[in-house]
């Protein structure tokens, strides 16, 4: 029951999202086939679904990321080789060494994931967001557990200290240097062709991109904001 529970709350937005899609455009097609003009409300909603498909999606699914510049990064190699690409980033003030520190440390057991904490909790993650670096969550393994729940945990597909947090079934969080002072940081991941992308497209992209965007710009806020001297040497 917990389990069904906590699905849905994080799939019900957007099963509702769908399922006023598919009653629009329903009710669309039906009233032009019959020679009628569909309802103000479905052609709305027809409208909002044609938008979504051919630019906010488009958009969300690569958030951050600089036009026309080269799609590889650092532990592609584990991603799926085909498939629904996605890619988000923030551009950092703080120097690449000094940021990789609070991607080593995610985790709910770790230093959480920066993002809507009341959120995950109300799916029963039991989330608190680390503010400081803790030098014990620094190090792991590849095969090792990134737990996204006390009960729920993903392997670590690739782990190389200050550069790449490789999480299996979510994608890879590569810290990008920009010079002594700037860097990046990049979540990408590819979703395989076929049913995975369908049922990622209609039920979790979404809330997918909001709380994947909120955990780079958490990151982002916690560099920027911690003095050099709090980073562990």
């Amino acid at each position: 029951m917990r389990a069904a529970r906590n699905a849905l709350i994080i799939i019900g937005g957007p099963l509702l999202l769908l399922a006023s899609s598919i009653s629009s455009l329903v009710i669309t097609v039906r009233s032009l086939s019959r020679r009628r003009s569909p309802h103000p409300f479905a052609v709305a909603g027809v409208t909002l679904t044609v938008l979504y498909a051919a630019a906010i999606r488009p958009w969300h699914l690569s958030w951050g990321r600089r036009r026309g510049e080269d799609p590889s990064l650092p532990g592609d190699e584990v991603l799926v080789e085909h498939g629904t690409r996605i890619w988000h980033s923030v551009e950092i003030d703080a120097p690449a060494g000094e940021v990789w520190p609070w991607v080593a440390q995610l985790g709910q057991d770790r230093g959480g994931f920066y993002s809507y904490e009341w959120l995950e909790n109300l799916a029963g993650c039991e989330m608190v967001n680390a503010d400081e670096i803790h030098s014990e969550w620094q190090d792991r393994e590849v095969g090792d557990e990134v737990k996204i729940h006390p009960e729920v945990g993903l392997e670590v597909t690739v782990f190389e200290p200050g550069r790449v947090l490789g999480i299996k079934n979510w994608g890879n969080v590569v810290v990008d240097p920009l010079g002594p002072d700037r860097c990046r940081v990049i979540a990408h991941g590819r979703i395989g062709w076929g049913l995975p992308s369908i049922v990622y497209a209609l039920l979790i992209e979404l809330p997918h991109f909001f709380m994947e965007r909120k955990m780079l710009l958490g990151i982002k806020e916690r560099a920027e904001r911690t003095p050099r001297s709090a980073h562990p040497a």
